[in-house]
Parts: C-alpha cells; sequence; structure tokens
C-alpha cells in the first residue's frame, strides 16, 4: 500500500498549504495516522493539516479514504496508530463534549427522528452546551435563530423535517451543526444525491460559512469542479494516501487528475470564478 509521504507537489504538510496567509496555522491535523477497520486497513503513516480559516476539500476516487479522514478527523473513528491533534491536544483524550464545542460534524447519512420539526432538530445542535439541569437559555434561543436564518430555513421552521426537499434538508443538518457554534465544520459528501441548483446552494452556503462567517469549513466531494471553484486548499487522496495538498490554481493539472483519477482531461480557466475547470477528454474520436 502507498504510504502517505509528500509529493513535489506538496507544501509542509505540518503547516498550511495553499495562500491563506503567512503565518497560517491548524487547529486540527493528523499525524502519522494508520487508519481502518477491524482487519482492513485503509491509510498509513497520513499527515495532514487543516489551515485555519481554510475551506479545506478532500479528494479523490471511491474508496480512496476521504470518509475515512475525515471520521478520523472529527473522532468518530479512532486511529490505529498515530493520532489526531484538536488545539494542541490528542483529540481522544479530551472529553465529547469539549470535542463537540469545537468541532461540528455532518455526517454522510443524516436520518431525523420520525414527527421532528425543523426547530427541534436545529435546536439539537445546542446539546454540548447544555448542562444537566440548565434550562433553555437567551443563548440557546439565538444560536437557534441564527442558525436558521445563515442557511435561510428560518421560514422552515414549523415544519416537519420529513416533508421538506434534499436541498432543504441538507440546509437544515447543516444548521443543526451550524448551532453547535463551533469554530470548524466537518461535511461529509454534502451534496450528494442532490440535484445542481441544490447542489450549488449548499456550495455557496459553505463558502459564506467560511468566508462571511469566519468558520473553518472541511468537506468531502467529489466533483472536481465544485471542490476547484470554492475551496482555497485541496487534500487530493489515492489508495488511502495524499498525493497533493495546496490551492485548487497550484496544485490541479491534467497530471495530478490523470494520476489520482485515471482520467485524460484538459484543465481550462472557469470563465466566472477563473479557477481550474477539468474537462473530461473520454474518447476524443467518437467526437468528431
Amino acid at each position: 500500500m502507498r504510504t502517505s509521504q509528500p509529493s513535489v507537489r506538496d507544501p509542509q504538510l505540518t503547516n498550511a498549504p495553499g495562500r491563506l496567509g503567512e503565518a497560517t496555522t491548524s487547529r486540527l491535523s493528523g499525524h502519522d495516522l494508520t487508519l481502518g477497520y477491524e482487519q482492513r486497513t485503509i491509510s498509513q503513516e497520513l499527515n495532514v493539516a487543516i489551515p485555519d480559516g481554510s475551506f479545506s476539500v478532500i479528494i479523490g476516487p471511491n474508496a480512496c479514504g476521504k470518509s475515512t479522514l475525515l471520521r478520523a478527523l472529527s473522532r468518530l473513528l479512532k486511529p490505529l496508530a498515530g493520532q489526531v491533534i484538536l488545539d494542541g491536544k490528542p483529540i481522544h483524550r479530551l472529553p465529547a463534549n469539549d470535542v463537540a464545542k469545537r468541532l461540528g460534524l455532518l455526517p454522510q447519512s443524516s436520518i431525523a427522528p420520525d414527527g421532528i420539526t425543523v426547530a427541534d432538530l436545529v435546536a439539537r445542535g445546542r446539546y454540548p452546551h447544555q448542562k444537566l439541569l440548565s434550562q433553555w437559555s437567551a443563548a440557546d434561543e439565538s444560536a437557534v435563530l441564527e442558525a436558521l436564518l445563515a442557511t435561510n430555513t428560518a421560514s422552515l421552521s414549523r415544519r416537519l423535517v420529513d416533508e421538506l426537499s434534499g436541498g432543504q434538508r441538507q440546509r437544515v443538518w447543516v444548521a443543526m451543526v451550524l448551532a453547535q457554534q463551533t469554530p470548524l465544520l466537518l461535511l461529509d459528501e454534502p451534496t450528494t444525491y442532490l440535484d445542481i441548483s441544490h447542489q450549488i446552494e449548499i456550495m455557496e452556503l459553505c463558502r459564506q460559512l467560511n468566508r462571511g462567517k469566519g468558520h473553518t469549513v472541511v468537506a468531502v466531494l467529489h466533483d472536481l469542479n465544485h471542490a476547484c471553484r470554492y475551496a482555497n486548499h485541496l487534500i487530493a487522496m489515492k489508495d488511502g494516501a495524499i498525493v497533493a495538498t495546496g490551492a485548487p490554481s497550484e496544485i490541479v493539472t491534467e497530471e495530478l487528475i490523470h494520476e489520482v483519477f485515471g482520467l485524460r482531461c484538459r484543465i481550462i480557466e472557469d470563465p466566472v470564478s477563473r479557477t481550474p475547470l477539468v474537462v473530461p477528454l473520454g474518447d476524443v474520436e467518437s467526437w468528431a
């Protein structure tokens, strides 16, 4: 199995890749990680740092270890070896409630309880801030309202989650994560199963949370062009290894796309965002 030694395209993984400031730091990082499930090892000697204030996107082919890495960074998966560091301490040594105040996670598949309203689901994001005998506070109410407004779901607050469209539900789940009021947001494939309009809604929301609200956002995405347009830091994976990290404009090349995805393509400039646009070649002769 390949290991995640830095490639020639890698800036230093212990510091922030990409152009995010001269002295970028990392509150969340992984060091010499071996990740897997029972008898199956996915990644070995994995090193990664999430630049503070970035919108970082993990890309790569199916089953390359993207979601496994995100699960490890979020404390859902304990590494077989190595450590995930959050604010200078091993994340698995921190109390779960403490982690939940610093890091919010939207998992790949989220299922709401039957009959729950949007407002009640979003309010569950306040659980890390609740004490055993404490009552619902003005701060809790304000956090929920702010999350609903930020995700444009306030008008849905009294509706049942089961009645919503896919795009609306995704926004509500993001609102629940926002109600935690954490500086770090981890999103596992937030646009999966959504039509193109709802995909763009979610991506625009993520960008606003990052640039407008100051959250550090980490997402797993399959769409390369969404990743290039909206992220300012990419983590490219293949076979459980990180093969390149950095700003899209610096690392996204035809050679990288072929190496990671086995796809022949052309890279042109997106006429709207001026970011790299991946154009698959396919069978060129069949288009003649």
